[in-house]
């Protein structure tokens, strides 16, 4: 996917939960995903991904594909998420990996 397409794609879930009611004053961990064929690249992906705001994790999906996820708290700007999928991008490319997107959970707040 190209950048530009990918921000606009990035750009559009944000407005999104702006309009769902997201809170953005807070800190959330934001998942952000890869796929690998080859496990072991996988792993040593995952080892550039650990701290105190940080956790990946190695997931076995379907045919031989596996699956990074790498949480990192932080706020969901789009700056933010941008500047650490590039990072990330860094890292996942070169070990022969696929970014696929990113997510949050969004807290839906009882009617009062």
């Amino acid at each position: 996917m190209s950048s530009a397409s990918h921000e606009d794609v990035s750009s559009s879930v944000l407005r999104r939960m702006k309009e769902g009611g997201f809170d953005f004053a807070r800190f959330h961990p934001i998942e952000f995903y890869a796929i690998f064929s080859d496990e072991e690249l996988a792993r040593q992906a995952a080892r550039q991904f650990r701290g105190e705001s940080l956790n990946a994790q190695i997931i076995r999906r379907g045919e031989g594909d596996w699956h990074l996820q790498v949480s990192k708290v932080m706020y969901a700007t789009h700056a933010g998420i941008d500047d650490f999928e590039h990072d990330l991008e860094a890292v996942v490319v070169p070990l022969g990996g696929v970014l696929d997107g990113w997510g949050v959970t969004q807290e839906i707040s009882a009617p009062r």
